[in-house]
């Protein structure tokens, strides 16, 4: 396993993690503490979890089973899928912890900044499909199905 298969499947679980707790706060606010939980907040929680370690778990082990690029492969570059991954790592970040905010402060940067990093998040994950298109091939299964091999 090289090194960005493994920063994009430990940060997906260092997220997971932020995900489960920020779920317990949900829980400790609103049943023992009594003073609710905004939308924001939820969105928050949902979103690094969805996003931040299930998105990037996928991507991390795509980028580790899937065939190396052939090297006609002009879309594949692994510098790209290194800046895709602190892209992505930064803007999830910053998306969660700016969406937290909002829940208690309410402010025109903060919305412009939330906005920002979504769309970093969406060209990220566009930008590592793009460049993994090419490694989504078949490599010796095709000769088994042709000759009626079922999976």
């Amino acid at each position: 396993m090289f090194t960005t298969v493994r920063y994009f499947i430990k940060t997906s679980i260092i997220f997971l993690i932020v995900g489960l707790l920020s779920g317990l706060f949900l829980l400790l606010a609103k049943y023992y503490f009594g003073f609710g939980y905004s939308q924001q907040i939820i969105t928050a929680h949902t979103h690094i979890i969805l996003i931040g370690s299930v998105m990037m778990m996928i991507m991390g082990v795509a980028l580790w089973f899937f065939p190396r690029a052939e090297k006609t492969d002009k879309r594949y570059n692994p510098d790209l899928i290194s800046i895709v991954y602190w892209v992505l790592m930064l803007s999830t970040s910053a998306r969660f912890v700016l969406q937290f905010l909002s829940a208690f402060y309410s402010d025109d940067l903060i919305v412009l900044l939330i906005t920002a990093s979504s769309v970093l998040q969406v060209l990220s994950i566009a930008l590592f499909f793009y460049s993994m298109w090419g490694r989504i091939r078949a490599v010796g299964s095709q000769y088994r199905e042709a000759k009626g091999e079922k999976f």
